[in-house]
């Protein structure tokens, strides 16, 4: 791989990690999965730097951005967009909606109601937008960043199985350490002091790249190992599907390539097997979902 991506993507990760604290691994897979060109869901609550890390992303990318607060009385229209007339034309014009900026942050995706999050998703798995019978296409580097707290009970429409395979991977922020919460109160941290570290050019040749990583018969043997062992496992009700597979292997690339390798080597793999499981697994018990996801991938894989 070109010394030119590598310094891209160093200049990348930096400069979003200037701006959000002790989150470099959070930050190396957010931009792993743009990378992979799949969306992202955030699982955490509130407070902890989500909307941060995605305006930042936006910024260091030199990519639009848009928040949107979902809400139960959203309607789809508030999302994609609506088409209304107009008496000077003498004709309908499609006003675009939030979506059409290149990253959207989807904030509180499971609080809108089902029909919402369904034409969102519909958008996100086809990269274009239906309306009125014109379809509009959607950003080339359209990426959403979905977020939900996981400890939310009331008032909230969880995405079905089949609606949460759209998305690339699952990451969790958590708190902050100690140094970074005393930058924090220090006011020390740059907050979105930033500007564009890539060119839109630059962007398509990095995510050109990615898909040339290569991967050998041993690469593709551990992922389909793993793929078979999610659905011979007792104790899950709904395994990998090949989406989630082919997931898996995009994201191995793309963090082969954020590392500078032109090939993923087996740490790859295991540096994105959990976020990539673990929002896709369904189990029969309502035990610990993280370590029972965890639990397969160690015993796949050692």
């Amino acid at each position: 791989m070109g010394r030119q991506t590598e310094t891209i993507i160093e200049s990348i990760l930096s400069n979003i990690n200037n701006c959000i604290l002790d989150k470099k691994e959070q930050v190396q897979l957010a931009l792993t999965s743009f990378l992979a060109g799949g969306h992202l869901l955030i699982e955490d609550i509130p407070g902890v730097g989500k909307t941060t890390l995605a305006l930042s992303m936006a910024r260091v990318l030199g990519l639009d951005f848009a928040r949107i607060q979902m809400t139960s009385d959203l309607l789809p229209g508030d999302v994609l967009g609506v088409s209304m007339f107009d008496p000077v034309q003498n004709a309908f014009r499609f006003h675009p909606g939030p979506i059409f900026h290149s990253i959207v942050l989807a904030d509180e995706i499971n609080r809108a109601s089902p029909r919402t999050q369904s034409a969102l998703l519909e958008a996100m798995a086809e990269g274009q937008v239906s309306v009125d019978g014109e379809t509009y296409p959607l950003s080339k580097f359209f990426l959403v960043i979905a977020t939900q707290n996981p400890l939310e009970e009331f008032g909230v429409n969880s995405l079905p199985q089949s609606q949460m395979d759209r998305f690339l991977m699952s990451v969790t922020l958590g708190y902050p350490g100690q140094k970074a919460e005393k930058q924090l109160l220090r006011g020390n941290n740059q907050k979105f002091d930033l500007e564009a570290a890539v060119s839109p050019e630059e962007i398509s040749h990095l995510r050109n790249q990615r898909q040339k990583i290569f991967l050998s018969d041993e690469i593709i043997e551990m992922v389909m190992t793993l793929t078979r062992a999610t659905r011979k496992n007792e104790t899950v009700r709904a395994g990998l599907s090949p989406r989630g597979m082919l997931a898996l292997k995009s994201s191995a690339q793309a963090t082969a390539m954020v590392k500078g390798r032109d090939y993923v080597v087996p740490d790859d793999l295991r540096a994105v097997a959990y976020h990539v499981l673990n929002h896709r697994l369904t189990f029969r018990s309502t035990q610990d979902r993280e370590a029972m996801t965890r639990k397969i991938i160690l015993d796949v894989w050692g």
